[in-house]
């Protein structure tokens, strides 16, 4: 049986599935600057796609939004890698969590992030004194796809 976790304004929601530590594998094509598909729920219920950065602060991972996704803490992120595996198919990665949001941080962490996505001497977010934002941070509760993290 799973437990159950405070989140704000939406009460309590099930958490059915455990934290699990990450592979190496899947920790590695999420560090290796592959565009991120983050799925969220939007308030009428529908899925909410976006492209985004991410990167790893132990073992969550991380991105950095300057307008507030809290809606809903489960979500799903899709990454493509480059290889190739039997029999054919493009390496990809699917992680399924829940998500917290916390205020502030996310200048710095796309500053970070901007180095692995777009190269060492970019300066990210392009503006001066960049709002605090929101980092989330997404805990993987089991994951999906076609790589070396699958049997």
């Amino acid at each position: 049986m799973g437990t159950w976790e405070k989140t704000g304004r939406l009460g309590l929601l099930p958490r059915l599935q455990p934290m699990m530590l990450l592979p190496e594998s899947a920790r590695e094509l999420i560090e290796s600057g592959a565009l991120a598909h983050l799925v969220t729920i939007g308030r009428d219920g529908s899925p909410q796609v976006s492209c985004v950065w991410v990167g790893l602060d132990g073992d969550e991972i991380v991105s950095g939004h300057f307008v507030n996704v809290r809606r809903d803490p489960r979500v799903a992120l899709s990454l493509e890698g480059t290889r190739i595996h039997p029999p054919g198919l493009k390496e990809y990665l699917v992680v399924h969590g829940h998500a917290r949001v916390e205020e502030g941080g996310a200048p710095q962490l796309l500053q970070r992030l901007a180095h692995v996505y777009l190269g060492a001497d970019v300066t990210f977010p392009p503006m001066e004194d960049p709002p605090p934002g929101y980092t989330l941070r997404i805990t993987a509760e089991r994951i999906a796809g076609v790589g070396p993290w699958m049997p």
